[in-house]
């Protein structure tokens, strides 16, 4: 075992500790930033593994998943001591210890301590099996890590979906297509500042059309997206959305683009230039972009 790894398995116990009240104070933030200096040579996959857990709440059982991965690593009564020393520092950031907060700390501390001192062995082989096997069943965001550096609308619409006990008819495939697509439409829909309610609704159609979604699921779809419009990477939705579909599903979507553009009542200067920009990225000719331009009317575009 390396510093490294106890360093991240701490700041994701750290996160879920954070989260016992549901919320992540910007004191709370900065304290966990400051833990992660510490870490000596972090990669980007280990930033992305760290962030998952800052996105959205981390719910008990799923904590009990990131105390026992740290217990493993933290075996030594230094190790141990760090551990405490951090979390009793990260909780207290905001000057407030919350009795939910007080509650973690004491189980994760309670855990760790039991764990090193053998007393585990005493519990029943029932009671252990019981655990091993709601532990096994334990939330595990970080098999989503993929989907949420790749594709986060998609990855968010399935969290949300999830969370609401809903269930769509579209194939998982079908899905990653959708937020894909979703991602593309918000971040044009941002280029020119506030998004409009003739965007937004210019968005829900473009979407209902080409995935025959509801008016109610399409705008679900808008919403998450937007949601997510200043965390999205414009290259990276490009290349993934290149991977999945055809030419001609390509030109569509640039069509759509220059429609929610142009849904204000002009399509302006920058975002034509972000559409050729655009349309570059999605492996279109400059001639595909002149022609989706066109179908503009010449009021309707600033260029």
């Amino acid at each position: 075992m390396n510093d490294n790894q106890l360093i991240m398995a701490l700041a994701k116990v750290i996160i879920a500790a954070a989260w016992a009240d549901g919320a992540i104070s910007e004191d709370e933030e900065i304290c966990l930033k400051d833990l992660l200096w510490r870490i000596p040579e972090i990669n980007a996959q280990q930033w992305n593994e760290l962030e998952i857990y800052l996105a959205s709440p981390v719910g008990a059982v799923e904590r009990e998943r990131l105390v026992g991965e740290l217990h493993s690593l933290a075996s030594s009564p230094d190790q141990r001591a760090l551990a405490f020393s951090t979390l009793d520092e990260m909780v207290n950031a905001d000057g407030t210890l919350t009795a939910a907060e007080r509650d973690v700390v004491a189980e994760i501390k309670s855990g760790l301590e039991t764990v090193n001192t053998g007393s585990w062995g005493s519990f029943s082989r029932l009671l252990i099996g019981r655990r091993a096997q709601v532990t096994a069943a334990a939330p595990n965001r970080e098999a989503y890590l993929n989907d949420f550096v790749r594709n986060r609308v998609y990855y968010n619409l399935r969290l949300r979906l999830q969370a609401n006990n809903i269930s769509w008819d579209i194939s998982d495939e079908e899905m990653r297509r959708l937020g894909l697509a979703g991602g593309l439409l918000a971040l044009l829909a941002r280029v020119s500042g506030d998004v409009t309610g003739e965007e937004q609704a210019a968005m829900t159609s473009a979407l209902q059309r080409a995935w025959s979604l509801s008016p109610e699921s399409a705008q679900f779809v808008v919403e998450v997206a937007l949601a997510d419009g200043d965390k999205l990477d414009l290259y990276r939705l490009l290349r993934e959305i290149c991977e999945v579909t055809t030419d001609g599903e390509r030109r569509a979507l640039l069509d759509a683009l220059f429609a929610i553009a142009a849904a204000d009542g002009q399509a302006s200067f920058q975002e034509i230039e972000e559409l050729r920009l655009v349309a570059q990225g999605l492996k279109l000719s400059h001639q595909e972009f002149i022609d989706a331009k066109l179908k503009l009317p010449r009021t309707q575009r600033a260029a």
